[in-house]
């Protein structure tokens, strides 16, 4: 029998690496010939291999503007054309970069940049500096964005100012108060694109983080006959249901109590090592003289190095089960290492919880 190995996957920051940069070099040279490819890409390339994809990204930004000719019009122009011509989508979010960093006394020039660069990337993370200098403005023109024809601007509307954005900085005002931004994610509330209703619900869930109340309030009014509003609010909702909020609930149909029996609960295997899989599976029945909207979440409490646990929840399934019916659920977890989770030996309870409540326990072991 012959071992086979896996090879690791490269790390995202290689998303820049020395063959990204010198397809930004040849292709910004085939616009603008007189364009300095080889000082681009010593400034560029300088200490790569220590720099994050986001360190990266800005360090070709600055690279591209002690290289371009200027002024920043003329800039901005040779960009544009480049844009469409960069070879991966997130490599291009090199462009509003340089727009962030630059872009602050030309605020008209800049803003109708980053609307033409997030169709090819995403300008969410440039767009925020301009909402921390100048948020009332800029607002007022996302709004706009909102209402665009084209889903990469609209989805920017809602992205580009959401409170607590990943690898981003926070925007502590509308932290503070979202109440700006209520009517770019009002305008948004029923949007044909899955990619822009995936913003609108991440949006809500930061905001219910620090003001579940206010989002609460907010889709109260939207329409969940609508299948986009509907999915909006039930991954907007996320957080809540996962902390058993019974307003969430409530506003999915899952607020009463959950009338079933769980008639097994299980963990297969039982121990493993790092690298395996569990499968958790159970079984449960109605009880209820009618039929029932339950929402079912496990959760997994991990181990932490120093010792102790730390609890994660995870959406498994919501059903509606018929009076006397029952139901069978199974879902397999890879107890791997990642980025955002590292897995340490000890036994890991894992809950099973329904409309809230937790109804069985068990657990398994990750062997060293």
């Amino acid at each position: 029998m012959t071992e086979t190995t896996t090879e690791p996957a490269p790390l995202l920051k290689e998303i820049f690496n020395r063959a990204r940069l010198e397809h930004f070099a040849r292709e910004t040279a085939a616009i603008h010939p007189g364009f300095d490819g080889e000082r681009f890409l010593i400034l560029a390339s300088e200490g790569l291999d220590d720099l994050s994809i986001m360190q990266r990204l800005r360090q070709i930004a600055v690279s591209f503007h002690a290289t371009l000719p200027g002024p920043y019009e003329k800039n901005i122009e040779i960009l544009w054309a480049l844009a469409p011509r960069i070879n991966h989508g997130f490599a291009s979010i090199t462009l509003p970069e340089y727009v962030a960093l630059y872009g602050h006394e030309d605020f008209d020039l800049s803003i109708k940049a980053l609307a033409f660069f997030t169709q090819f990337g995403s300008s969410e993370f440039a767009i925020r500096h301009f909402l921390q200098k100048d948020q009332a403005r800029t607002l007022t023109v996302m709004e706009s964005w909102s209402q665009d024809d084209n889903e990469h601007v609209r989805r920017l509307s809602s992205e580009g100012c959401r409170p607590r954005l990943p690898w981003s900085f926070q925007l502590k005002p509308l932290i503070a108060d979202p109440s700006p931004v209520a009517i770019i994610l009002e305008n948004l509330r029923s949007d044909p694109a899955l990619y822009v209703r995936k913003s609108v619900a991440n949006h809500l869930n930061d905001i219910t983080k620090d003001h579940p109340d206010w989002v609460l309030q907010k889709i109260a009014g939207w329409d969940q006959a609508n299948a986009h509003s509907a999915w909006i609010i039930r991954q907007a909702l996320r957080t809540l249901i996962k902390k058993g909020d019974a307003r969430a609930l409530h506003v999915l149909g899952a607020g009463d109590k959950a009338e079933v029996t769980v008639d097994s609960f299980s963990m297969t295997p039982e121990a493993l090592k790092l690298g395996g899989a569990v499968k958790i599976a159970a079984h449960i029945t109605s009880t209820a003289t009618a039929s029932q909207k339950l929402l079912v979440d496990y959760a997994v409490h991990y181990v932490k190095k120093a010792g102790g646990t730390s609890k994660k929840v995870f959406k498994w399934k919501e059903i509606t089960l018929d009076a006397g019916a029952g139901i069978e659920l199974s879902i397999s977890r890879a107890i791997r290492d990642f980025t955002t989770r590292v897995h340490y030996p000890g036994r890991h309870a894992v809950e099973l919880i329904v409309n809230g409540e937790v109804l069985a326990q068990g657990a398994f072991e990750i062997l060293v």
